[in-house]
């Protein structure tokens, strides 16, 4: 199949889903959004949407879980029933179900995102009320947004908490290791994410280059997961 052929294969796909993503939105009210997204623009990748959870427009950028599915490739899974927070603070259950042409080939993402926020704090009550004890554990916050640089910025962040320390203050290995797990994020797929990596991390983009071939050819140290 020419590659023509191929985009218009696609584009055909994400046209029959338009109705799906308000049919979906209608059946489950003010509580959920859906998102088309088109992988082959991540930074405007949302080309339907209906209902507003995370505050999503047509022409906006693909969040960091779209991030992670277009970085996995052909082995993308769909991610079905998990739970994250906005920055806003509102729990939001989701599933990403992937899209792939004839050839198999992943190339975008149909999205539904419910707010459980309401939910959560109904059966945080009732359990009160029934004396059970405890809590459950906070989930991730996840960056929604229609700028692709709020999202990398977001990423970026994040993984300097979670090794909490300033770009000053890791070694070479953290350094690579932190190169590292933004490409597996799938941070570097985005047009320029490499020149913002490097001005979020106050390097130079000749810096950023490198320490990302490195981190491509050097093996993760042991038990490094960061």
């Amino acid at each position: 199949m020419t590659a023509s052929a191929r985009d218009a294969e696609r584009d055909a796909i994400l046209a029959a889903l338009v109705p799906v993503v308000h049919g979906i939105a209608a059946t489950f009210g003010p509580v959920c959004e859906v998102v088309l997204h088109d992988y082959r623009k991540p930074e405007a990748s949302v080309v339907a949407v209906a209902g507003s959870v995370t505050g999503r427009t047509v022409g906006g950028a693909m969040s960091e879980i779209g991030m992670r599915v277009l970085a996995r490739g052909g082995d993308a899974v769909d991610e079905l029933n998990y739970v994250t927070r906005t920055g806003a603070g509102t729990r939001v259950k989701s599933s990403t179900m992937v899209l792939r042409d004839s050839a198999g080939a992943v190339f975008g993402a149909l999205c539904v995102n419910l707010d459980v926020t309401a939910v959560d704090r109904a059966q945080a009550l009732l359990g009160a009320l029934a004396g059970a004890a405890g809590g459950t554990a906070e989930p991730p916050v996840t960056t929604f947004g229609d700028d692709i640089d709020s999202v990398v910025d977001a990423i970026v962040d994040d993984r300097l908490r979670r090794q909490d320390q300033t770009w000053a203050g890791l070694d070479r290995t953290r350094r690579l290791a932190l190169f590292r797990s933004l490409d597996e994020q799938g941070v570097f797929a985005v047009r320029r994410a490499v020149e913002q990596v490097a001005a979020r991390l106050g390097i130079s983009r000749a810096s950023a280059y490198s320490y990302l071939a490195q981190s491509r050819t050097t093996a993760p140290a042991e038990g490094d997961r960061s």
